[in-house]
């Protein structure tokens, strides 16, 4: 998997990447077809103190690109969001993919006959 973490207006520090990374392996646990992830760190500056630490993340996948974006006044705090909601949506895509829109044979119901005369 390709892995770019990026720091706006910030200084990425190796705790806070390796933070990251840790979390990262929760989502490729559930899901393990993810080509890619772009991460980025900023501080918002303009913003109220509440929301200032925004996290985003871009997961590639096969077909499709998933985008999260969180904010918190603890950076941490706004990884640990990203990664519950991104969590999510990858295990939401996963069972579309698997499900293929259709009931397993061992769980329909078998077609009514008519009683023979």
């Amino acid at each position: 998997m390709n892995l770019k973490i990026s720091g706006h207006h910030l200084e990425l520090t190796p705790s806070l990447r390796e933070f990251v990374i840790n979390k990262l392996d929760r989502v490729l646990r559930h899901f393990d077809q993810v080509m890619g992830a772009e991460v980025i760190l900023s501080v918002d500056k303009t913003k109220e103190k509440t929301g200032r630490q925004v996290a985003s993340i871009t997961v590639f996948l096969k077909g499709k690109e998933i985008f999260v974006e969180k904010c918190d006044e603890d950076m941490y705090a706004a990884i640990d969001k990203l990664i519950d909601m991104l969590d999510r949506k990858v295990i939401q895509f996963k069972d579309k993919v698997q499900d293929h829109g259709r009931e397993a044979i061992k769980h329909q119901q078998p077609p009514e006959q008519e009683p023979l005369q």
